[in-house]
């Protein structure tokens, strides 16, 4: 599906979200308007779905980073489906995975230190629907993180 030009536009914007079309073309070796098909093709096939800024929610106050895997009562027809819809609705939680296995869902959960977050564990996590069993990891160190494809 993507030729050694898609990838290597690829490549190149990866590394320097910021750039221009026209810098994204020089650096590699195309035509602006070559990139911009190019670009416009990977986007409308799905490939690039958008741009975001990265916030280091760190920067802002968010010190404390707790990951929760959470086993739900999978006797009730709409646990999941339950229990989501509440984990969306709690603006700390930033993540939210679900899987198969002993564990069902796991959350990334954010606060600007452990009283918030024994407030939000409480008030919000814990009155969640469905849950059978929770356990909580706390982050020490982020030693990676790559949103980065090898292409």
């Amino acid at each position: 599906m993507l030729d050694n030009t898609d990838r290597r536009l690829l490549r190149i914007w990866q590394s320097e979200p910021e750039l221009s079309l026209a810098d994204l073309a020089e650096r590699a070796g195309v035509t602006a308007l070559k990139a911009g098909r190019r670009v416009a093709k990977m986007e409308e096939a799905g490939v690039i779905q958008g741009q975001e800024a990265v916030i280091d929610w760190r920067a802002l106050g968010y010190v404390v980073a707790v990951s929760l895997r959470v086993t739900l009562d999978k006797t009730a027809a709409r646990a999941f489906e339950d229990f989501l819809e509440g984990a969306r609705a709690i603006p700390e939680v930033t993540e939210i995975q679900t899987f198969l296995g002993r564990v069902d869902v796991r959350l990334h959960v954010i606060a600007r230190d452990l009283g918030h977050y024994q407030q939000i564990y409480r008030q919000r996590i814990l009155t969640l629907p469905h849950i059978a069993d929770i356990e909580s990891l706390m982050t020490l160190t982020e030693v990676k993180r790559d949103e980065a494809l090898p292409l």
